[in-house]
């Protein structure tokens, strides 16, 4: 109660405490100030030292404690100089057909489904999926905060308009054949459903295809489509966005600079970017990683380099048209064992690879047929063809077979002019050299071989790589209806057992079932011979060692390594347990 003259008896008596504690504390320190004068001069230094030592102690301490309470995140920031061989030309899902098309897409574009660190697929634009019992037909919806990197919203109607172009026989697209026959519809803004006219187990993973926006692309013809300026500055959903990018005096892109994209379904990516630097030649990327001028690329094998499996089986493949003698099993056996896979692997490919026999990649649930293990492999060869009636004539040099009135002489390999084909060709001439049969090789630029070599199956022997599916669908290159052009089946290979486990698998959704169709399916393969199966190739990339975060799965396509690339980090900051939620 205040009386009327003002005065309050609890304010006034708090006003005295708070004096009375001033004076009282300046009188303690006046205090402490006369003790610590008294002491002598070497006392007293003693006293601030050991003062010294305990707020010294006790900040560290405290410090210690604050450390051992906070959790290091990755931050937000950090950029990325990454190195690729060739220049892209379209950062484009629909039209990339180079490794560096399909990087610089995969990393702008997004689809509905996408990979994991562990290869298992996972949702990014769709917000769900479900599948109808008869596996034919496939709805999604669309997460409601989808967006492209310009901010407008990603609907229904533009993965529809994405695929339909993927269908257009007319652009020419390589996704043409994994879409053509699927009926895309938009149920509404949000929904889209995807109808098939088989089951087809591994549609799953096509719908990983980056979508465009239609209301950018809908109006550019067929015609105009390669030249659009979006090719090289695309709007996409992927984790980042083009906003550099440099040309050489020919006008071939040589660097892009990417910065995250901040409307990312998924989360802003922890880089602030990532430069690509582009060579003409395999041998200057290395150059270029050895010099520093890069900090990251794949393909090149450097001490800590990153492994994964890579879904490609590389061996010499038979055509039997072009040369009946590779039609007599025992041939192919011979000539198959004949090779030293493991020495190749070690000498040639410095030891990152996997010795095969049959047609299915390892890293799966099929058990590999396992590889002859043989001191002597040419002598094990030579038997083969001696026990199938073959004897071998020196002065020729050519083994013959009387009762079939065939010869084994010459054979030409045939292969792409890459590096890595190179010497593995050599190192099979050599082996089968061994075996007294002459070898030639000739090579050919990567697109003339599929052009002119392959397509119209003019060769006897090819050297040769299959790049098989994450869910490991092997119908287009062993099923029999598969061996003219179009179809992959290059060994020209017919068998009716085959045939029917090819088409079970790829239509039962049951893994199982899958699993155990494709067992047999390595096992009949590989014991017909129609291919000399070498290796399966591990894919290697070589990152900063400050990198972190990067997970790789099984790799189909080189592109694949930015599986988990929005989770890629190089700094930490140490926040409170309390705010770790809110960090992503």
């Amino acid at each position: 109660m205040t009386r009327p003259d003002g005065f309050h008896p609890i304010g006034y008596g708090a006003l005295w405490r708070e004096r009375f504690l001033r004076v009282r504390n300046i009188r303690a320190l006046e205090y402490f100030r006369t003790r610590i004068n008294a002491l002598s001069s070497g006392d007293r230094a003693l006293f601030y030292l050991l003062m010294a030592v305990v707020g010294i102690a006790s900040v560290s301490s405290i410090y210690g404690l604050e450390q051992s309470l906070l959790i290091q995140v990755p931050s937000y920031r950090g950029t990325l100089v990454e190195g690729g061989v060739g220049s892209p030309r379209f950062i484009n899902p629909l039209l990339g057909i180079t490794d560096a098309d399909r990087d610089l897409s995969a990393l702008t574009y997004a689809g509905l489904m996408g990979l994991s660190g562990t290869g298992t697929l996972v949702p990014v634009l769709a917000e769900s999926y479900t599948v109808s019992p008869d596996g034919k037909t496939y709805t999604f919806v669309l997460r409601e905060d989808a967006k492209f990197s310009d901010g407008s919203p990603v609907t229904a109607s533009d993965v529809v308009f994405t695929v339909q172009k993927a269908q257009d026989a007319a652009l020419k697209s390589p996704e043409y054949a994994d879409w053509a026959g699927v009926n895309a519809l938009a149920v509404d803004q949000r929904t889209v459903r995807f109808t098939l006219s088989k089951p087809y187990a591994p549609f799953l993973g096509l719908t990983t295809l980056g979508v465009l926006p239609s209301r950018l692309w809908q109006n550019i013809s067929n015609e105009e489509f390669p030249f659009s300026t979006l090719e090289t500055v695309p709007v996409g959903a992927g984790p980042f966005r083009v906003t550099n990018v440099s040309r050489d005096a020919s006008g071939l892109i040589e660097s892009v600079s990417l910065a995250e994209n901040p409307y990312y379904v998924l989360g802003r990516p922890y880089l602030n970017g990532i430069r690509f630097n582009f060579y003409a030649r395999s041998e200057d990327v290395a150059s270029a990683l050895a010099s520093g001028a890069i900090e990251s690329a794949y393909g090149v094998s450097t001490a800590g380099a990153l492994t994964a499996p890579y879904a490609r089986i590389f061996g010499v493949f038979w055509n039997p048209s072009e040369k009946p003698v590779y039609a007599r099993e025992e041939v192919r056996k011979a000539l198959s064992t004949a090779l030293d896979r493991q020495t190749i692997i070690d000498t040639v490919l410095g030891g990152y690879a996997t010795a095969i026999m049959g047609p299915v990649p390892p890293g799966g649930l099929v058990r590999q047929v396992p590889v002859p293990q043989s001191k002597n492999p040419t002598e094990d060869a030579a038997q083969i063809l001696r026990a199938g009636g073959w004897v071998y004539d020196g002065t020729a040099r050519l083994w013959k077979n009387a009762a079939a009135k065939q010869t084994l002489d010459a054979i030409t390999i045939r292969t792409s002019n890459v590096p890595e084909l190179k010497n593995v060709a050599s190192a099979v001439k050599a082996d089968w050299e061994k075996l007294g049969i002459p070898v030639t090789i000739e090579l050919y630029e990567p697109g003339d071989l599929s052009q002119n070599v392959i397509r119209p199956r003019k060769y006897e022997a090819l050297l040769y790589g299959m790049v098989v599916g994450r869910e490991q669908d092997l119908y287009a290159f062993w099923d029999s209806q598969e061996r003219n052009d179009p179809g992959l089946n290059i060994a020209l290979y017919a068998n009716k057992t085959v045939d029917a486990l090819l088409e079970e698998a790829r239509g039962s959704p049951d893994q199982a079932l899958r699993a155990a169709d494709l067992q047999k399916i390595e096992d009949t393969v590989a014991a017909d011979y129609p291919a000399a199966f070498i290796y399966a190739p591990d894919f290697t990339y070589t990152v900063p060692n400050d990198l972190r975060g990067v997970m790789l799965p099984q790799i189909i396509t080189p592109a694949d390594r930015f599986a988990t690339v929005a989770s890629w980090y190089r700094s930490v900051d140490a926040v409170w347990p309390f705010f770790v939620h809110q960090n992503r």
